[in-house]
């Protein structure tokens, strides 16, 4: 990783209508959500912070994490990623959603160690999919034009028409997304089996 360390960033502003709500605040044994990523950056980065809208739900973060409040509007998941790097000052940030409790600092670390190439984001490719949103962007990605997206294009797309690095061989478990009721239930046993972070 070159320069300044990275900003740790928990991406907490979506809607998370098919969970019934505001993910942040959903318990996943007997803890938020939030939580979990906040845990993990912790453990990579000196400083974390949580994403989110204004009108978002979330558990008291005194402590654990500041808060930074991203734009009402567009409603779009880079939204939050710009605007961590706009008040990251220079420094790259480390963004993981807020639906990805078993993102460990193993699988942090290794996307932090991935030399960038001139590369504006380092992300996961994890069966054969992008995963752009736990990821690490550089202040460059701004300028290559995260600031102006379109917000009708999808994640994926706008991510690499700012230059990815792809990192492979990553434990598919750590991605293991939280988007539905029935979610949980898996996360659970997942969460139980996980070896400590």
């Amino acid at each position: 990783m070159r320069g300044a360390p990275p900003v740790g960033v928990v991406l907490a502003g979506g809607r998370g209508r098919r969970l019934g709500g505001d993910k942040a605040i959903v318990e996943l044994e007997g803890r938020a959500l939030v939580h979990y990523p906040i845990e993990a950056l912790h453990s990579v980065c000196d400083e974390v912070v949580v994403v989110a809208k204004r009108d978002t739900l979330l558990p008291p973060l005194s402590g654990v994490a500041d808060l930074w409040i991203e734009p009402d509007e567009p409603r779009h998941p880079l939204v939050g990623v710009a605007h961590a790097l706009g008040l990251a000052v220079g420094r790259p940030v480390l963004v993981v959603p807020v639906d990805l409790p078993l993102i460990d600092a193993a699988t942090l670390r290794a996307i932090l160690s991935v030399d960038p190439e001139g590369a504006s984001v380092v992300a996961p490719l994890v069966n054969g999919r992008l995963q752009p949103l736990c990821a690490l962007y550089f202040p460059s990605a701004l300028q290559a034009g995260l600031n102006r997206f379109d917000p009708s294009q999808r994640v994926t797309e706008i991510v690499e028409s700012l230059g990815v690095r792809a990192v492979e061989g990553l434990e598919e478990t750590a991605f293991y997304n939280v988007n539905a009721p029935e979610d949980i239930l898996r996360a659970s046993v997942l969460v139980k089996g996980a070896s400590p972070r």
